[in-house]
């Protein structure tokens, strides 16, 4: 990874607050790489690694309400002198899918009974005490804007894009790989069709992913219809996982 190390003096220019404009974050400060309408941004929630993790959640790329809670988390971290690998954590911690994804995600999960399987009250506490069981990254680690906004896994796909392709095997293909053991849920299809990638190339085992799993977005009207639709297959998935597991 990047490494909040070589941006916390970057970082650290910005005021101490909540929350930013993207007048604040999307500046050539923060800027990784450009090309055509296609914009990469740093943030710093997705340095951390949890190799030990049972469940690996998967999404596209941050948005930038995730970049701006990561962002402003990191900031307060470095106020709080905290090491850098203490602050990568708390920002993983922190921004992981922030907001009403996360909650719909934890929704999903605890109908699907994955609480149960792992013994936890609900799904939540994956997000807060029991996080020892989870890793989370995107596809692409650092927020993509096309034309300013949110990047959402087509126009372009990510495969048929070099810039993309370039970000994919560089940070999330040495992820995959390190978690190949754990219970995988794709966010979406965009996410599962680049996983199937990795399926012929041997780099995880389509067994252990969660397919048919929405994503998770209030945006995504068909999520509910998706969901219903999958639910039963995705549980006896979970059952079977950790069955062998």
């Amino acid at each position: 990874m990047i490494g909040l190390k070589k941006y916390s003096k970057k970082v650290g220019y910005l005021p101490l607050k909540e929350s930013y404009t993207r007048d604040e974050l999307l500046i050539p400060d923060f800027l990784l790489a450009k090309e055509s309408d296609i914009e990469i941004y740093y943030c710093t929630h997705n340095e951390y690694i949890n190799k030990e993790a049972k469940v690996f959640i998967i999404g596209i790329t941050p948005g930038f309400q995730q970049m701006n809670k990561s962002i402003a988390v990191a900031r307060k971290c470095l106020e709080e002198n905290l090491s850098f690998d203490e602050s990568a954590y708390i920002c993983k911690r922190e921004a992981r899918f922030f907001g009403i994804i996360r909650r719909n995600i934890i929704q999903m999960l605890d109908d699907l009974d994955l609480n149960r399987v792992l013994h936890l009250g609900s799904s939540e506490e994956l997000f807060s005490d029991k996080d020892f069981l989870l890793h989370t990254t995107s596809l692409i680690p650092y927020a993509v804007f096309i034309n300013g906004k949110n990047y959402t896994g087509h126009s372009p796909k990510i495969l048929k894009n070099e810039l993309l392709t370039l970000f994919l095997e560089t940070y999330f293909k040495p992820q995959a790989a390190q978690l190949q053991n754990a219970l995988i849920i794709p966010l979406g299809k965009g996410v599962e069709e680049v996983l199937s990638r990795y399926i012929r190339e041997g780099v995880i085992k389509e067994e252990n992913i969660l397919l048919g799993f929405p994503h998770p977005s209030g945006a995504n009207g068909h999520r509910l219809q998706q969901f219903s639709m999958n639910k039963e297959r995705m549980k006896e998935t979970i059952r079977a996982f950790f069955r062998k597991g």
